[in-house]
């Protein structure tokens, strides 16, 4: 926890012990997340560096190289709210920002209510992007940029801080659509996972059986 300034403490020796502390932090956050993610320190460092930044991030690899778990595992060391969503050709813009149902009262009255889409967190997993149809991916537009969303001219806003962590399988597969390029604009970083070595693949097989 970063101290309060002391009246007989000079000011860059407070500002020193509190970069001390900080980095203190990030090395823990680092090091408990190296011990769930093998042989991805560098991934793991690219990864933090964005959503330190306040940043987006978009991670590139085949399946099977632990972007899903990197992005549960960041949201529970990090304590911020996290939910995912599985990019497919038939997702509907509504399915990741919400949508307004007519609901109508006891006494009758109808009226339309708010129904908050996973969008509503603070690390939101946009797994395989590159799944959905340009139309739904340009969903995350506002979202990303302005951190917070339009439905039907009212305007919500997002949890703070919020942040997107989007897969996405190499464009040569079968079934993917190339970002638009205003979408790759939003990310901050573009990540490329590939696979670990055989040292990180033996303590994987170690941990798991």
């Amino acid at each position: 926890m970063i101290q309060p300034l002391s009246s007989t403490e000079p000011p860059e020796d407070h500002l020193l012990r509190d970069i001390e502390a900080l980095a203190e932090q990030i090395g823990a956050v680092r090091s408990h997340v190296g011990e769930i993610i093998f042989g991805q320190d560098t991934v793991i460092d690219e990864t933090l560096i964005t959503l330190l930044s306040g940043g987006h991030v978009l991670l590139v690899g085949v399946p099977g190289l632990a972007k899903t778990r990197l992005t549960e595992t960041l949201g529970s060391v990090l304590g911020l709210s996290e939910k995912r969503v599985q990019f497919t050709p038939d997702l509907m813009p509504a399915d990741i920002l919400g949508t307004e149902v007519l609901e109508e009262s006891e006494s009758g009255r109808r009226e339309f209510r708010f129904i908050h889409g996973p969008v509503f967190s603070q690390l939101l997993m946009a797994d395989e992007i590159n799944r959905a149809s340009p139309r739904t991916q340009s969903a995350l537009l506002q979202a990303m940029q302005e951190h917070e969303v339009s439905i039907a001219g009212e305007r919500y806003a997002l949890p703070a801080p919020f942040h997107v962590i989007a897969t996405q399988n190499p464009l040569e597969q079968e079934g993917t659509y190339p970002l638009p390029e205003a979408q790759l604009d939003r990310f901050l970083m573009q990540v490329d996972i590939t696979y670990p070595d055989i040292d990180a693949e033996r303590r994987m097989l170690i941990a798991t059986t």
